[in-house]
């Protein structure tokens, strides 16, 4: 009997002790979750601002990010049919390829056909402005990257001075020698989560943002390039 008592006992105290252990993860989930708005109606405000600001970066990263891939594509043979095209005399089947394809290169060599019979500073000056607007199709926006990769540990900054100004306001309120942690709790998490994500947000600008300059430099160097070897088609003798 007494070994009886003894097993049950032993299994009460293990099911009070998984009771608590699963409440307290249930609690620490729960705080984990709440933690990111638990700065007050101030913390709150600058976190809403900093989020906005990562969903915006990550919004024009990815919106730039896909437009420059598609117009880095170019079909290998499209200079090729080009200068068959003029090598024939074929003017009009090479500007109707350029208007079907529809690619910065295009563009900037179908500007260049659309002047063939002017003076070659004329067509050259025409396909350098065609193509200045090309790259100023594919930097849109992307300033704003910029941007957001000063402003979001900027406000992420404010955020901890708020937090930490909230912290010492509650010291001072409390009249006490002694600290309480919950009092400045507020305070603190106010500081530090919008460091963090002040942190996150401009990481994430500031990498994307160089990355699409890279990828829009390499389009450049590939449309002067493409204009160069136009420019030598026409100065080739009949």
């Amino acid at each position: 009997m007494i070994h009886f008592l003894q097993v049950d006992t032993t299994a009460v105290a293990q099911t009070v002790s998984d009771t608590i252990a699963q409440t307290g993860v249930e609690e620490k989930e729960l705080a984990l979750s709440e933690i990111i708005f638990s700065g007050g109606i101030i913390g709150q405000s600058i976190m809403v601002v900093i989020l906005a600001m990562l969903f915006m970066a990550l919004y024009l990263y990815l919106e730039r990010f896909f437009a420059i891939k598609k117009a880095a594509k170019l079909d290998e043979n499209f200079m090729s049919q080009i200068k068959a095209f003029l090598s024939k005399g074929e003017i009009e089947q090479a500007k109707t390829l350029c208007t079907s394809t529809d690619l910065p290169v295009a563009r900037l060599i179908g500007k260049g056909l659309s002047r063939i019979g002017r003076p070659l500073q004329d067509i050259n000056t025409a396909i350098e402005n065609t193509g200045k607007l090309e790259v100023y199709k594919l930097e849109k926006n992307i300033n704003l990257l910029a941007t957001l990769s000063g402003a979001g540990p900027m406000t992420g900054f404010l955020g901890t001075v708020v937090g930490m100004v909230m912290a010492f306001h509650e010291m001072s309120a409390s009249g006490s020698s002694r600290i309480d942690m919950s009092v400045l709790a507020e305070g603190i998490y106010t500081a530090m989560m919008t460091t963090v994500f002040g942190l996150i947000v401009g990481l994430i600008a500031y990498i994307g943002y160089n990355h699409l300059v890279s990828k829009i430099d390499k389009i450049v160097h590939q449309l002067e390039a493409n204009a160069v070897e136009f420019l030598d088609l026409l100065n080739e003798p009949a």
